[in-house]
């Protein structure tokens, strides 16, 4: 009897978790924009300070709850040379969300070029796609309709596909709230075409 009523419990109880892989290229600020909302939305708030944060090589994964929807972020290494391994993750994920590093005006066309090889890749078809600009807080950033601007092109691929830039200090957490209510909406409205796990 005992567990049968632990095996109906558990199954009333189990929670939807929706993977959502965070990519852009190194020092775009990924890890940043994870400790940020790890210290802001996680039960356990424990995340890592600014000056502690290394070149991610290979993961970091991270939860988090937000008006109970529950994410688990994947934080991948974004140095060219990792860059091949990201569409092994594209099959489990919900969603994505693609970091530019605003300031660095140099690497915007190897920036464009790494988002075009994601959603080109069919297994990303009708995952929502969230653009943030990011180190908004830096003097010499580019505005946000500058990067929509370059990015435009891009989206036009994207058929029907959620989409969205937004912009972030992923260092002050200025946008993320906007950013991650965006993400969490429209995860929540894909569930048909990408149910989340069950935990």
């Amino acid at each position: 009897m005992y567990h049968l009523v632990k095996g109906i419990y558990s199954n009333l109880t189990r929670k939807e978790e929706y993977s959502v892989l965070v990519l852009g290229l190194d020092n775009a600020g990924k890890t940043t924009f994870l400790e940020k909302l790890k210290s802001e939305y996680s039960d356990s708030k424990k995340s890592l300070p600014p000056e502690r944060i290394a070149p991610t090589v290979g993961q970091n994964v991270g939860y988090i709850t937000f008006e109970k929807t529950h994410l688990r972020l994947w934080d991948l290494g974004g140095q060219e040379n990792l860059r091949t391994l990201w569409e092994s993750y594209y099959n489990d994920a919900h969603g994505i969300v693609f970091v530019v590093d605003s300031s660095d005006r140099k690497r915007l066309e190897e920036c464009k070029r790494a988002l075009e090889i994601i959603i080109t890749n069919e297994d990303v078809e009708g995952l929502p796609i969230l653009m943030l600009a990011n180190k908004q807080d830096r003097e010499d950033r580019l505005e946000v309709e500058d990067i929509k601007e370059i990015f435009n092109k891009i989206a036009e691929r994207m058929s029907a596909r959620d989409s969205r830039v937004l912009p972030i200090s992923a260092l002050s957490g200025d946008g993320l709230k906007d950013a991650v209510e965006w993400l969490t909406t429209r995860l929540v409205r894909n569930k048909q075409n990408r149910p989340p796990t069950l935990k």
